[in-house]
């Protein structure tokens, strides 16, 4: 055995590193070789599609959602979202053939649009009119123009609230309107929406105008909640046009207030005297001329036309029917959203528009405008009748009787004729005599031919 030899401090620490680094060789060389197995991999599952799913088809009657291919993207219509367009109907059949009018436009693939309506308390045809139209555009030849699924409920809720424009926008009536309405829009989505929807799209029938791009425009945005402006046309005699939905607006000082002071079941609502916010209201900061992609934030909206993730349903979100914040049905459910912690927002120069519903008082004043047309007809028509009579029995003559003095007097001297003088010498010495008889009761009349000499 040789002599024990002991290295020196410098040789054993020079060791320890050398050991140290070849470890970490060895690591970072195993580290790159499963990073490129792992990548590699990933690759290769990309293209060829295989990313894992759990496969469920060998167990009977089970599908599969994975709830984060369902998000709601902002060009949801290039990765084939699929959208669920909700329609509440009350006595709706007139509008109807205007309403898929605009279906039939909808630039949006129509097979990715499934159609959900909710028919109650109509007492006209809506059910009817609404299967002939969903029969024909089903049936249509391009299937291109043909929609997703349909869904159809019929559900009544009790309104007693008449579909004049004064019965339901009347102020008494508010509160327990929208109430119902809420009702109504919960009980449509809770039994449409399904997991493979990425979007919901809330449209009344009785929209006039409306770009058919209107879901990709709304969509693109990326916003939880999104709402249009909108106004309605009006006859000229009333202004052209106006603000129509009011119930988009942000909250102000003077609503937080108004709300601190009312019951707990009271409901504010926007656009009557009773109730005075003092709000900044999407409607009114409408510019023509101003640019559609500018966005507003929103605590309140209306339910004209609602685009809406269908995450924020399925987080628990709805439309309460009850006083949520002093607020119900759409403006609560705007409220509600910005609570949980999601966009709500509107857009002031995009628009689409209203049809025009008289009131009680435009119909009022459109029956004395029709009085007024037909007293302004019959007069112009006796004015007529008399100008034509005054025309012909009392003839103006002024220019003949011009031509004819002239004929009358051209061959008369009037140098030659006489003056003709009076003698009243004898006129102090007239006796009047009273008359007799039967003429007793005449008197002359008094005459003085020297007065005013």
């Amino acid at each position: 055995m040789g002599p024990y030899y002991k290295p020196s401090p410098q040789n054993e620490f020079l060791n320890k590193l050398r050991s140290i680094a070849q470890n970490k060789y060895s690591i970072s060389i195993i580290g790159i070789v499963i990073t490129i197995v792992l990548l590699t991999n990933f690759i290769i599952q990309i293209v060829l599609g295989q990313l894992y799913i759990p496969n469920f088809s060998s167990v009977p009657n089970t599908d599969f959602f994975d709830l984060r291919s369902f998000e709601g993207l902002p060009d949801g219509w290039q990765h084939e979202e699929r959208v669920l367009f909700c329609v509440p109907l009350r006595d709706a059949a007139a509008h109807l053939p205007m309403f898929f009018g605009h279906m039939k436009n909808l630039s949006y693939p129509h097979n990715l649009i499934d159609l959900s309506f909710l028919v109650s308390d109509s007492t006209d045809d809506t059910m009817g009119v609404l299967k002939t139209h969903l029969k024909e555009i089903q049936n249509d030849p391009i299937k291109s123009n043909r929609f997703g699924e349909i869904e159809i409920f019929e559900k009544d809720f009790g309104q007693a609230i008449g579909q004049g424009f004064s019965d339901r926008h009347g102020f008494e009536a508010q509160g327990p309107r929208r109430k119902l309405m809420a009702r109504a829009r919960n009980w449509l989505w809770t039994v449409s929406i399904k997991p493979y929807h990425s979007w919901v799209y809330w449209r009344d029938a009785d929209v006039e105008t409306v770009p058919k791009t209107i879901i990709e425009d709304l969509m693109h945005h990326g916003k939880d909640v999104i709402v249009p402006n909108v106004w309605r046309p009006l006859p000229d005699w009333l202004g052209n046009q106006q603000p129509y939905d009011l119930n988009s607006w942000q909250e102000s000082e003077g609503g937080l207030q108004l709300a601190k002071t009312l019951g707990e079941d009271a409901v504010i609502v926007e656009g009557y005297v009773e109730y005075a916010t003092w709000r900044p209201h999407l409607a009114y900061l409408r510019d023509p001329y101003g640019d559609e992609e500018v966005e507003m934030d929103l605590d309140g909206i209306g339910g004209v036309s609602i685009l809406s993730r269908a995450k924020v349903f399925r987080s628990g979100a709805n439309f309460p029917a009850f006083s949520f914040e002093k607020h119900a049905e759409t403006e609560a459910f705007g409220k509600l959203c910005k609570r949980m912690g999601y966009s709500v927002v509107g857009l002031p120069h995009y628009v689409i528009w209203h049809i025009y519903e008289p009131s009680s008082d435009d119909l009022k004043h459109m029956e004395w405008m029709a009085k007024e047309e037909a007293r302004q007809i019959e007069e112009s028509k006796l004015k007529q009748f008399y100008d034509k009579v005054w025309s012909e029995g009392f003839e103006d003559v002024r220019d003949d009787w011009e031509n004819d003095r002239i004929n009358i007097f051209k061959n008369t001297d009037t140098n030659k004729l006489k003056n003709v003088k009076v003698d009243w010498s004898d006129s102090d010495n007239f006796q009047y005599k009273p008359p007799l008889g039967k003429d007793k009761d005449k008197v002359l009349a008094a005459f003085d031919p020297q007065e005013g000499k």
